[in-house]
């Protein structure tokens, strides 16, 4: 059976100029035209179109999903395969992402019992109940998210300023163990990804190892995080990513 390029367009879920651009740089020509010139898809090319738009779906750019499917040596068996694996790491990481509460401790630090000046001293022109709407709809319900606000409505100017200076002490730590040359998976990174972990759970919530590995990855996904870290250093976001995988994974 043949398919016009709007009945794939609508099977597929896709729009028609996503059709003619995979036709124009060649990942999916259909197999035949009609004496007018209109393409025409078969079988194998829905096939095709499929493979494409799971690749696609996983974040493939368009041109290595090319040569993936491509490869004389590979089977559509092959790919389902691969296809699966890819998207149980993905769904992992989602799984820990859904632990991470950290905009209650770094971006939105919730009921904080400041006045104005006293806020400016401690955050600066930051507003760190910015994003509060956000973090009580995505972690409102968990028991850190609660443990966290309850104990931050009760630090004083004195208290905030501690945790400040606990921070930016370690952040100038990680970063000199970084450019040292350190390995993100060596002792000295793993023990600053340790303590990272104790800092959270001293003052905010206690950070079991599985939810600071939901941590690190958000700092990779959420672009908000990402900048915040490289904003410090460049490259610290995956570093520091990397340190804590490695700590959790040695003391697991």
């Amino acid at each position: 059976m043949a398919y016009t390029v709007g009945q794939v367009a609508k099977l597929a879920g896709v729009t028609i100029r996503t059709l003619h651009h995979y036709d124009e740089i060649g990942l999916l020509s259909p197999s035949g035209r009609t004496s007018a010139g209109y393409r025409r898809y078969d079988e194998a090319d829905l096939q095709r179109l499929q493979l494409v738009l799971y690749y696609r779906e996983l974040g493939f750019p368009l041109e290595e999903i090319t040569a993936i499917i491509d490869d004389p040596a590979a089977d559509p068996a092959a790919h389902l395969r691969r296809q699966r694996e890819l998207l149980t790491v993905r769904m992992k990481r989602l799984q820990e992402m859904v632990l991470a509460i950290e905009f209650a401790m770094e971006a939105s630090k919730l009921n904080i019992q400041l006045t104005p000046e006293e806020r400016f001293e401690v955050f600066g022109d930051v507003d760190p109940e910015e994003h509060q709407a956000e973090a009580e709809q995505r972690w409102g319900d968990t028991d850190a998210y609660r443990e966290s606000n309850r104990r931050a409505s009760r630090y004083s100017k004195e208290d905030w300023l501690r945790i400040k200076a606990e921070n930016e002490d370690w952040g100038r730590r990680i970063v000199a163990v970084m450019v040292s040359g350190t390995p993100a998976d060596g002792p000295e990174a793993m023990e600053l990804a340790e303590e990272h972990r104790q800092i959270i759970s001293r003052w905010f919530y206690e950070c079991s190892y599985e939810m600071q590995t939901g941590l690190a990855d958000m700092y990779l996904a959420d672009e908000r995080f990402t900048a915040h870290y490289e904003s410090i250093a460049p490259g610290l976001a995956a570093y520091l990513n990397e340190a804590i995988h490695a700590n959790a994974i040695s003391r697991a």
